[in-house]
């Protein structure tokens, strides 16, 4: 506990400032193991025996014995038996092999475990006529019995017939069911959340007479809780007295853990006040309690000062408190932190559970240190708790988006060795980082794979093969895809259909993919606004606007509010046909209906402006959004400069270019705008030298017609020297190989012999 407190008190706020990320730890215990010897050897011929005999469900017995039990065969032996039953079938042919023996009687024993093994398999019809055998051979049934019942019906999600049991067991058997029967009833019906019949039950109970005692009431409590009724659980705590029922911790819990949950954890504190009030000692499930809940509200803070401040009146954290502050850190984004707890939870003697690690190992994940996530990951097994399926998904999945790819495959072959299989999740992860790096053979063979090994593909798996598809053009696979998934019976969700209309789309496929849009509402699936964007934006780009213009009012219809993405389809298309007064209408009704144009918007509209030579007007558009806050994009510039420069007014596109500099900065088009504007507009040729040297500076190569006509500027006015600088350092910036350079025209000796060589 010490050790706790005084790493505790190094945290700012209880968190170290220099945390690290080394593990020590002890080795792990090693627990004694009895055997049952004579049971194993039972069990083994057993089951040789079985595998020689499929036919005869109890051959397992007539190996051992023959036709007659041998004179040291106990019940104990039977169960070991019973217990390797695969098939109510298998269990019933035993117990009747076994009831036919005449030195063999069953005991309570052996039938409540022949009930629960085909409750378990949900032959209820076979446990009723063991339990009325049971009956005629004057065994004592009690209500445990019955509770097996209950417990099988919920198991298989059949609640009513778990409430009817307390009916069958009256009227057939004579059992009147008591307080803890009708608690074990409304506990597995609130587990259910099946609080309608909590209710109905509790009524019965009330009607019969029966006495609630304190489990009855935490159990109502939980229900109302549950039920997010707050206020009336609270009232039933008031209500215990009344019944002579004093609340105990488990009482106060449960009410903390409902404030928990409608994040309310000052409630929850009260509650803790109001049970020390009452003189209701608390344990260190309390504390823990409450503890989980400052880490669940993202209160970590709180939750080590609780600890600090519980620490003084006594209380020493224990297995629980430590896997709740390693989760509780890890989901606040303070991994390194939770491995020093997890640090020190290992020298305390306490195992962090599977939960923690994973919680662990997926915090280090997303914080990209993959390196610590697999020391964890070997430290787990070193401390025998065995990685699952989750375990090793984290990591696949991580590394495949590391592009760490091999790695992740060869992780996920050795799961096998491990006893696990991997999932769909797994095989996905693997497919999609494949695709991602590039490796889409691998990932269709992978996809093949996975289905011979008996794990069928879901609509992700499909997604990622029909995205990679169309990415790359090839929508005959992609469709091919679509129609694997209908065949089967994988559901189809709104990304499967959106990637496809997409896809077709961009390569001109526009009646195939209206298909594909109708085809959606014909299989139920809701279309979203990227459904119809895409489509919209096929349409404009295929001269079909007007048609776009009725599929957006049909997404208005479908409640649907157009962005700025549907709208800046009709107002590129527009702009393209020099239509600027539906392109203004455009951004007009976009801004009525409270969407503001971004940069897209207003450098799509400039550019319209500025082909159809109203320059003038796309210059004070331009003062416009910068007056109102906007930072122009180099798209909103380089259509003026570049009109400007046609018109030949080069000192207002190098004005405009110069003003680029102090906000967006320009990008390569506008370089290229201004140079093709310096050298072929007539202007001074020391400019457009200067501003050559100026753009291969910045990083940007000179196109190779501008700079021909450079070239042939500077030859003309005897300036052989810089064009030579200017091609050495041109040549450097684009890193060209000597053969290169003196493979397109330049001699050796580094002087050009005129200037009709190619750059």
């Amino acid at each position: 506990m010490a050790a706790l407190v005084s790493t505790l008190k190094c945290y700012p706020w209880v968190l170290p400032q220099n945390p690290t990320s080394g593990l020590s730890y002890k080795q792990p215990r090693l627990l004694p193991v009895s055997s049952l010897q004579r049971q194993d050897e039972l069990t083994a011929t057993a089951s040789s025996s079985a595998s020689t005999s499929s036919l005869n469900p109890f051959s397992t017995l007539s190996s051992l014995f023959t036709h007659e039990l041998l004179p040291n065969f106990t019940s104990e032996d039977f169960l070991g038996v019973l217990q390797r039953q695969k098939s109510s079938d298998s269990v019933m042919s035993l117990y009747e092999w076994a009831s036919d023996q005449p030195n063999f009687v069953h005991t309570s024993d052996i039938y409540e475990e022949i009930l629960q093994q085909l409750g378990t398999l949900g032959d209820f019809d076979s446990m009723k006529r063991v339990l009325h055998d049971m009956k005629r051979s004057g065994c004592e049934i009690n209500q445990g019995n019955f509770l097996v019942f209950v417990e099988s019906y919920v198991k298989l999600n059949y609640f009513d017939e778990a409430v009817g049991v307390l009916t069958f067991m009256e009227e057939e058997f004579g059992l009147k069911p008591d307080t803890y029967t009708y608690n074990f009833l409304l506990n597995v019906l609130v587990d259910g959340n099946k609080l309608k019949l909590v209710e109905s039950v509790h009524a019965d109970m009330n009607t019969r007479g029966i006495k609630p005692d304190v489990s009855t009431f935490n159990i109502l409590i939980k229900a109302l809780c549950k039920a997010h009724q707050i206020k009336p659980a609270i009232s039933m705590m008031e209500e215990m007295k009344k019944y002579g029922v004093v609340p105990d911790e488990r009482t106060f819990t449960t009410l903390m853990q409902g404030f928990i949950e409608d994040g309310n954890m000052e409630g929850a504190l009260k509650i803790k006040d109001k049970m020390a009030k009452v003189g209701c000692p608390f344990t260190n499930i309390t504390i823990n309690v409450l503890i989980h809940g400052f880490c669940k509200h993202g209160e970590v803070e709180k939750a080590l000062s609780f600890i600090q401040e519980m620490a003084e009146e006594g209380f020493r954290p224990d297995k629980y408190t430590f896997n709740t502050l390693v989760n509780g850190l890890c989901k606040a984004g303070h991994v390194k932190h939770a491995l020093e707890i997890l640090d020190l939870m290992l020298q305390e003697g306490f195992d962090p559970d599977i939960f923690a690690y994973n919680t662990l190992i997926s915090g280090l994940c997303k914080s990209g240190e993959i390196e610590d996530a697999l020391e964890v990951l070997n430290l787990m097994v070193l401390r025998n708790c065995f990685p699952n399926t989750v375990t090793y998904n984290t990591l696949i999945s991580t590394m495949c988006k590391e592009n760490r790819v091999e790695e992740a495959t060869k992780l996920a072959l050795g799961l096998s060795e491990k006893g696990l299989l991997p999932d769909v999740c797994t095989f996905n992860s693997l497919i999609d980082g494949l695709c991602a790096s590039g490796n889409h053979r691998i990932a269709m063979e992978l996809f093949r794979d996975m289905k011979i090994k008996g794990c069928p593909p879901d609509e992700f798996t499909y997604n990622i093969l029909i995205d990679s598809f169309c990415n790359r053009g090839r929508l005959e696979e992609a469709l091919d895809l679509l129609r694997e998934m209908e065949s089967k019976g994988c559901a189809r969700n709104v990304i499967t259909y959106n990637t496809l209309i997409d896809g077709l789309c961009k390569n001109r496929r526009i009646k195939e993919a209206e298909e594909i849009f109708d085809q959606m509402e014909l299989q139920g699936v809701s279309r979203n606004l990227r459904t119809f964007n895409s489509l919209i934006d096929g349409l404009c780009k295929h001269n079909r606007v007007d048609e776009g213009v009725i599929l957006m009012d049909q997404m208005i219809l479908e409640g649907l509010k157009p962005d700025k993405f549907t709208y800046n389809s009709l107002l590129t298309h527009y702009c393209r046909d020099g239509n600027i007064k539906k392109a203004a209408d455009i951004v007009q009704v976009m801004t009525s209906n409270g969407c503001e144009p971004d940069a897209v918007t207003y450098g799509t509209l400039i550019s319209g402006l500025c082909k159809a030579g109203r320059v003038e007007i796309a210059s004070r558009l331009l003062r416009t959004i910068q007056l109102k806050g906007f930072v122009p994009a180099p798209q909103a510039y380089n259509p003026i400069i570049q009109a400007l420069y046609r018109k030949q007014r080069l000192k207002e596109g190098m004005r405009l270019f110069r003003e680029m500099e102090s906000g967006n900065p320009p990008d390569a088009i506008t370089y290229k705008i201004v140079f093709r504007g310096l050298c072929s507009g007539g202007g001074p040729i020391a400019e457009a030298l200067d501003f050559a040297i100026e753009m291969t500076d910045k990083g940007y190569i000179p196109e190779f017609s501008s700079f021909s006509m450079l070239a042939e500027g500077l030859c003309a006015l005897s300036m052989e020297d810089e064009l030579v600088k200017l091609v050495g350092l041109v040549m450097t910036k684009a890193k060209f190989s000597e053969r290169d350079i003196y493979g397109n025209g330049l001699s050796e000796n580094p002087e050009i012999s005129g200037c009709d060589g190619e750059f």
